[in-house]
């Protein structure tokens, strides 16, 4: 590595809030404005240069629709979070989780016929 620098473990902080950047289709500059900070701070977050204040992993993650938690430290539950745009469905999903096994196996056989449903629709242009 050049000048001493550490790179931060795979999926750390930075490449994490780089991807969710990316997935907004955000520039750096664009975050930047919409947080307060220039787009070198988010260049420098993003390879692990520098971490932000705790205030501004607030904003960065209220802009990128995720807890601050999972900015920090990622987690599977928070990163299915950020990736479900409709939250309603996401609640309905979280509470069919509670379900006993063959609830859950009823409901996804439910699911995939209505799935199958729209494929086929799709195919013969409906």
């Amino acid at each position: 590595m050049s000048k001493g620098r550490k790179k931060e473990p795979e999926n750390g902080f930075g490449e994490r809030f780089r991807q969710l950047r990316l997935q907004k289709n955000l520039s750096q500059g664009e975050i930047g404005e919409l947080v307060g900070l220039h787009y070198t701070n988010i260049g420098r977050y993003e390879r692990g240069l520098s971490m932000p204040s705790a205030e501004a992993v607030n904003k960065l993650a209220e802009v990128l629709g995720v807890s601050s938690d999972y900015l920090l430290n990622g987690s599977k539950e928070e990163f299915a979070k950020a990736k479900f745009s409709d939250k309603d469905l996401l609640q309905m999903f979280q509470a069919v989780e509670q379900f006993p096994e063959d609830e859950k196996t009823l409901i996804k056989k439910i699911i995939d016929a209505f799935l199958t449903k729209k494929k086929l629709q799709e195919l013969v242009g409906k």
